[in-house]
């Protein structure tokens, strides 16, 4: 019992401050390498609760797959943050006080939340229990995710289809210089078209060789 209490207090502490770290950085880069490492502890909270399909899903999925996206699309923009922001700044004062308002929302909504919690009279765990005995947790996910959560689980696949579809677009460079191929031209080339036969004579070259 106190080996648990130890991990959940190391998993926890690092995650909170991975997640400050995300919002802090400077670098967009660092952001996303301590995005991977609030998810990969997220991750290590999960085992600790016994639901280790959510911790597996959140490595493979999340870290494996949308963080290292996120990556590729950072590295890949080569955006200048710094001069943007000052940009934005300069142009656009009133985003500060709507990004503000924003953050107290959020603050708001968290202290909500603990409060709650806190003065919850039954504890947390009753409601993580599966649907029956004989259920798994992860087959209990399903059932729930497929039934009760079904439109909303549609809908976040959606979502990331559209973000999938944002970075390919933004990533997407055409340079009039570079050869492309292009199949509908090759399909319609016809041998006239193609190649050109010359009689040349002996001894003499082909004219405007």
């Amino acid at each position: 019992m106190l080996l648990t209490a130890a991990f959940f207090w190391l998993f926890a502490i690092v995650t909170i401050l991975s997640a400050i770290a995300v919002v802090t950085a400077r670098n967009p880069v660092h952001s996303v390498l301590f995005l991977i490492l609030a998810f990969v502890n997220a991750a290590g909270l999960f085992l600790l609760l016994g639901a280790e399909f959510l911790a597996m899903i959140l490595v493979v999925v999340y870290v494996g797959a949308v963080a290292v996206l996120f990556l590729f699309v950072v590295m890949m923009l080569d955006v200048d943050f710094a001069e943007l922001k000052k940009g934005m700044m300069a142009t656009q004062p009133g985003l500060l006080v709507v990004g503000l308002a924003v953050a107290a929302v959020v603050v708001i909504e968290l202290v909500m939340v603990m409060g709650g919690w806190l003065h919850l009279a039954q504890p947390l765990a009753v409601g993580g229990v599966p649907l029956s005995p004989g259920v798994s947790n992860t087959q209990a996910l399903g059932l729930v995710l497929y039934t009760r959560y079904f439109y909303l689980f549609q809908a976040a696949g959606f979502v990331l289809l559209t973000a999938m579809i944002g970075a390919i677009v933004l990533t997407l460079r055409h340079k009039p210089e570079v050869k492309r191929q292009s199949i509908e031209e090759q399909n319609a080339r016809t041998r006239s078209g193609a190649i050109e036969i010359v009689k040349v004579r002996s001894r003499t070259g082909v004219e405007g060789a």
